[in-house]
């Protein structure tokens, strides 16, 4: 993972966008919300979360991602290359202004915050994390960090109650979803195997 975190810093690649295309479910650049919707079940996110987190997502960044439009889009499109301008503050500086993964930044985030273990973040830390973050009066970034990193940790935290340094460089690499999303149908596969056995 670092030969490929340190290779996106050095050729500029934009890995916010291959953050968000796990959920460009028909491989359009644009992912509306019952696209957000399949790619949180994909995951194993539950009815509910899937649901709520696609209307959030998608209501609060389609009209950031379609610049110029002057009146908003009721279906609530994410505008995949505009991805960037959807960038909240109050987040960790791990993505820069074009959508680059910045090593440091990533670093940053367990050297301040990783005390338990070096490489993982307790709920307790990762707090701490978000508040260290608050920039004055960014209620709206602070929102927006708080749910994605709160949803991450319910979804990502290992039996000990850990996020994982290597979950979370998944994460902004967008490798970490098409792994879930295996290891979501694997465990359907193995539940319906045990299913028919019982018959």
């Amino acid at each position: 993972m670092d030969n490929v975190s340190n290779e996106v810093e050095g050729t500029g690649e934009n890995v916010l966008v291959k953050h968000v295309s796990f959920f460009d479910r028909d491989h359009d650049g644009v992912v509306y919300p019952w696209e957000t919707f399949q790619g949180f079940r994909a995951i194993g996110s539950g009815l509910a979360l899937s649901t709520v987190a696609a209307l959030f997502i998608n209501m609060g960044l389609s009209g950031k991602t379609r610049p110029g439009k002057l009146f908003p889009n009721l279906l609530f499109p994410i505008e995949i290359k505009n991805i960037v301008k959807a960038k909240h503050g109050s987040d960790s500086g791990v993505y820069d202004s074009q959508g680059r993964f910045v090593q440091s930044k990533f670093e940053d985030i367990f050297r301040k915050h990783a005390r338990t273990n070096s490489d993982a973040l307790t709920s307790d830390e990762l707090g701490e994390m978000l508040k260290a973050n608050r920039e004055p009066k960014d209620f709206g970034g602070w929102v927006g960090a708080f749910s994605e990193w709160k949803i991450l940790f319910y979804l990502c935290k290992d039996k000990n109650g850990l996020l994982q340094k290597d979950t979370i460089r998944g994460v902004y690499d967008g490798s970490l979803f098409e792994k879930m999303e295996m290891d979501t149908q694997s465990a359907k596969k193995h539940k319906q195997g045990i299913h028919r056995g019982d018959k």
